[in-house]
């Protein structure tokens, strides 16, 4: 089972959800690849662009939009 869930924003967008369903990054279709962009929010709930648990992958590629394949290139130890 994937740490993860994805929701669907429009062609080229996806949400991804922890297992608490927090929203922590998007992934988006760019050049045939999906990227994902991480998502972090502060105290009064603004928006961290590159921020938040995932700070760190921010960028990773992945060739499909496949929740246990980005799960498992985004799990951390």
């Amino acid at each position: 089972m994937t740490p993860f869930a994805l929701k669907p924003l429009n062609a080229g967008t996806c949400q991804l959800l922890d297992k608490h369903g927090q929203h922590v990054g998007n992934l988006k279709l760019i050049n045939g690849w999906w990227k994902f962009k991480a998502i972090g929010y502060g105290p009064q709930g603004e928006v961290i662009p590159g921020g938040g648990p995932l700070t760190d992958l921010h960028n990773t590629t992945f060739a499909r939009l496949d929740a246990a394949e980005i799960g498992a290139g985004l799990v951390q130890d």
